[in-house]
């Protein structure tokens, strides 16, 4: 059993204070959602706990099962068991899908070879064309098969926690259905922690959710189960303002 622990977390960048006390508990097989309107910090969020330079920490622990992750540069944090999907994923010229996935298994002990099949099945669950593993990471691919991507690499890599910034972002119906459903699948047999930042209650129709929270201003104003999600897809966050 893994846990994700954020306790007391504020964080800044270019010295304005985003994150102003954010708790959080991801464990082993759940999926949390956080939902906000758009500046309240949620993408700061992912990036803090996945160590990207530029912010500092201004106080408050991120701990992965009593590990202190704000301790380790983001390759550490990556081979103690966390994942991000990013909202935008990026171009990597010169290096293959393969050989990216090969220094990760071998960072953690794990035999490389297995890689090829593994992909190979990953492609085949989430509708990613063939054809594309052996492109350079992400080269020439549109929005959408690079989300496809991403989730296909979560599935190899097999991790103890998942954040998952906006990846149902420019998703067709049928992308998004294949994606959020392997998720959910990953979640299910993998035993895989998921944090899920989104704006949509669509992404949480396909990829059932334990817990949803309303991050707004930089803190954590609500949090509740499924429904939550269905309530703010009716009334927006117009009550959950900056004042909160």
């Amino acid at each position: 059993m893994s846990e994700l622990l954020i306790e007391g977390l504020h964080a800044s960048v270019g010295g304005k204070e985003i994150l102003r006390g954010v708790d959080l508990a991801i464990a082993s097989g759940q999926v949390h959602a956080v939902m906000g309107p758009n500046g309240s910090g949620k993408s700061t969020l992912s990036h803090v706990i996945a160590g990207r330079p530029g912010y500092e920490i201004i106080s408050g622990t991120i701990s992965l099962d009593g590990a202190d992750l704000l301790a380790m540069p983001a390759w550490q944090r990556a081979r103690a068991g966390l994942f991000l999907a990013l909202q935008y994923p990026i171009e990597v010229p010169g290096v293959s899908l393969v050989a990216a996935l090969g220094e990760a298994f071998t960072a953690s002990g794990r035999d490389s070879a297995k890689i090829p099949a593994l992909l190979a099945a990953e492609a085949r669950s989430v509708g990613f064309d063939e054809s594309f593993l052996s492109r350079p990471l992400n080269v020439d691919l549109s929005g959408g098969e690079r989300k496809r991507n991403e989730v296909l690499q979560l599935g190899v890599l097999r991790p103890s926690i998942a954040v998952l910034d906006e990846i149902d972002s420019g998703l067709d119906v049928d992308a998004l259905r294949a994606v959020a459903r392997r998720v959910a699948e990953l979640v299910r047999e993998a035993g895989i922690g998921v944090l899920a930042i989104t704006h949509y209650q669509r992404l949480l129709s396909e990829l059932p959710v334990d817990r949803v929270h309303v991050l707004s201003a930089g803190r954590i104003v609500a949090s509740g189960g499924p429904e939550l999600a269905l309530e703010l897809e009716e009334t927006g966050y117009v009550d959950y303002g900056e004042d909160t």
